[in-house]
């Protein structure tokens, strides 16, 4: 299994809406090589602490890349989290 974290800070812009549609589209996208999905909203107990996190796991790498490249993964990155993205911080690993 690969485990996808993706930490997200939004920008200043950004609105709940925005955020709320960005990870209701994203955790509709349907592919069934993600076998768990999940995106939590921070605290912003500090000024430094990211927004977001999601947390997604897929059955191998090749899954993994397949997810990358798909149509609806790709329109809700470009659709809904390039616009009021500041910065993401990522990272993959086998468990």
């Amino acid at each position: 299994m690969i485990r996808s974290i993706l930490l997200l800070k939004f920008t200043k812009e950004a609105t709940e809406e925005q955020i709320d549609a960005f990870a209701l589209a994203l955790s509709e996208v349907p592919f069934e090589q993600r076998r768990h999905f999940e995106f939590h909203r921070g605290t912003r107990l500090t000024d430094d602490a990211m927004d977001a996190v999601v947390i997604a796991d897929f059955d191998d790498e090749p899954a993994y890349r397949a997810w990358v490249a798909d149509p609806g993964h790709h329109k809700v990155r470009t659709e809904f989290l390039d616009p009021i993205r500041a910065q993401r911080e990522r990272i993959l690993f086998r468990f």
